[in-house]
């Protein structure tokens, strides 16, 4: 006897209540975590920006009946819809990302500048805190995360849930196409993970550029 077929609103409200578990277990171990509202929500845009995988956002929700003694405030936790393909495992590195910005404005730290764009040592000790590895990614600092083994254990029932609720993700919207006249000596070229290139055509003829995340090779997302 075959599965059921799984509807799209299910598929949904099973990926976003995995999320909110998620985020739920972080918070039982770091209690400073913000609560938040999580959304899944577009993480790139065809004027050809850098793909975003998550953003805390501190105030961004109202309450209008919080619990006595609580603010009305609650932050936003967005997960990058196109991020989703890279498994389960990467996506608990986003929230935990997210959970080490939250623990920072929980504490009143300044963890980023460049309009959140760089990440200062102090971003990287809260994510260690939070049991993430952390290495420099210029030029945006202390930004490259990643999850250990150690970390993954941790959260092995979570994994499993998302793993689960891994069942789709956003595709990667492209660049428009180049207007007439305007130079093309560059194409707009992605991974599979979704991180984003301009690269010169003679460049990318001359060899494969691999993606350091992904370790598949950028490919023009329109060759014409």
């Amino acid at each position: 006897m075959t599965a059921p077929a799984v509807t799209v609103a299910t598929a949904v409200s099973r990926l976003v209540a995995a999320l909110e578990r998620t985020w739920t277990a972080i918070r039982a171990r770091h209690p400073q975590v913000p609560e938040v509202v999580l959304v899944v929500a577009a993480g790139s845009d065809p004027r050809g920006k850098r793909l975003t995988l998550g953003h805390f956002a501190a105030g961004r929700w109202q309450l209008t009946t919080p619990a006595d003694g609580q603010p009305a405030d609650r932050a936003e936790v967005l997960v990058g819809g196109e991020g989703l393909r890279r498994g389960p495992v990467d996506v608990l590195g986003t929230l935990l990302h997210e959970a080490a910005h939250g623990l920072a404005h929980a504490r009143r730290v300044q963890d980023t500048s460049r309009q959140g764009r760089y990440h200062n040592k102090r971003y990287a000790q809260l994510a260690v805190e939070l049991g993430l590895q952390v290495a420099e990614q210029a030029p945006f600092g202390w930004t490259a995360t990643s999850v250990p083994e150690a970390t993954a254990a941790d959260y092995a029932g979570q994994l499993t849930e998302l793993t689960a609720a891994l069942v789709l993700w956003r595709r990667t919207e492209l660049a428009t196409p180049a207007e007439p006249g305007r130079a093309r000596s560059t194409l707009a070229c992605s991974c599979a993970c979704g991180r984003r290139l301009r690269i010169a055509r003679s460049v990318l003829a001359a060899a494969p550029i691999l993606c350091g995340a992904c370790a598949t090779p950028f490919a023009p997302e329109n060759p014409l």
